[in-house]
């Protein structure tokens, strides 16, 4: 079966050459300031063409050890920091006090060039005060640090999966590459993060009739989450054919997020509401998360941009929803830890895992 597989190729290089480079890398010292160490920066961009050439993604690295398949495969210092520190946050949420991550999925901050703070944050800040009264740890995610933050940024995910499962590692190694500059990435901070809950409450507005580009960033680099190979020395980094080996041979797709409850607040003005709230929805039951029973809420409106907060403060109903969904989800998070939930599905095994 594996014989007929090929790996396809065919896609333009971007590779730049050695003058594109310079040129490319030095547009970080755009600014005059820079101009008195012109001579250090040559020094810089000299050792960036190198590194760039070299393909040095991953500069430090060290063996994997015996907890892997191959203890002397070399792997990324840096991914395995990452990856022990989930190890022990796995550990610790099994007996920590219940904890939500409430995640603020609007990009627009006053800190930048908005001018005003969203509405989604005053409506996270309205869930954290219910979650904090019944004595649940609240943890913020706020993913307007993206816009508003130095050097803040979820890289988009390349698609490991769709080569083959097996090479989407979990969590995520196609990140930091420090030869393309591709370093700074906030996943492995969320990645914790959201090991670390028992509950996940999401709160977003609507963008274009979906979810803003730095939620979705987040949601693909959660993939790996998904089914994700925890032991990238299987597929000896990055081997697609590795890779696809493993994966006929049959996968068994891991949900490393699994059994963590959720609720989602969804709110925008005329259009794309409905639409947003299920996708969400279905993708948290895809990551087999469990749905509180009062998950989300809505609201649409007609009025002005510029009224919009003005809007949110008369729709009281609205904001009691919200703390309607907190309390949900709160109530579903201690059902799961008192074993007091049967997940109707447990019984049963899809026989097309994915």
């Amino acid at each position: 079966m594996f014989n007929k597989i090929k790996i396809r190729k065919g896609q333009p290089d971007p590779k730049l050459n050695e003058m594109e480079f310079h040129e490319e890398f030095k547009k970080d010292f755009y600014d005059p300031r820079f101009r008195d160490l012109d001579h250090e920066i040559e020094k810089l961009t000299q050792i960036a063409w190198e590194n760039y050439n070299d393909h040095r993604k991953s500069p430090i690295t060290e063996k994997a050890g015996l907890q892997f398949q191959d203890p002397e495969f070399d792997l990324s210092t840096e991914w395995l920091i990452t990856r022990n520190k989930l190890l022990v946050a796995k550990e610790a949420q099994k007996t920590s006090q219940s904890r939500i991550l409430i995640i603020n999925a609007s990009p627009r901050s006053e800190h930048t060039c908005p001018g005003e703070m969203s509405k989604s944050y005053r409506l996270l800040e309205r869930a954290k005060k219910v979650i904090e009264s019944r004595g649940v740890q609240a943890d913020i995610l706020d993913l307007s640090r993206l816009t508003s933050g130095y050097k803040k940024i979820i890289y988009p995910c390349k698609a490991c999966v769709s080569t083959a499962m097996p090479l989407c590692h979990w969590p995520c190694s196609c990140y930091p590459n420090h030869s393309l500059g591709q370093n700074h990435d906030c996943m492995n901070e969320i990645y914790e993060q959201w090991i670390s809950a028992h509950g996940i409450m999401i709160i977003t507005p609507v963008h274009w009739y979906q979810t803003p580009s730095p939620l979705k960033l987040m949601m693909d680099r959660l993939v790996c989450a998904d089914g994700g190979n925890p032991d990238p020395t299987t597929t000896h980094g990055k081997n697609p054919e590795e890779a696809k080996k493993i994966e006929m041979k049959g996968w068994d797709f891991p949900k490393h997020l699994e059994g963590r409850a959720f609720s989602v607040v969804v709110h925008g003005d005329s259009a794309g509401l409905e639409d947003t709230r299920r996708s969400l929805i279905d993708w948290l039951t895809d990551l087999h998360l469990v749905q509180a029973g009062v998950a989300s809420s809505y609201v649409g409106y007609f009025g002005t941009y510029a009224e919009s907060h003005n809007e949110l403060d008369k729709n009281e109903d609205f904001l009691i929803e919200v703390e309607s969904a907190a309390e949900s989800l709160i109530k579903q998070i201690e059902l799961i830890r008192n074993h007091e939930y049967v997940n109707p599905n447990s019984e049963f095994t899809h026989p097309m895992q994915k």
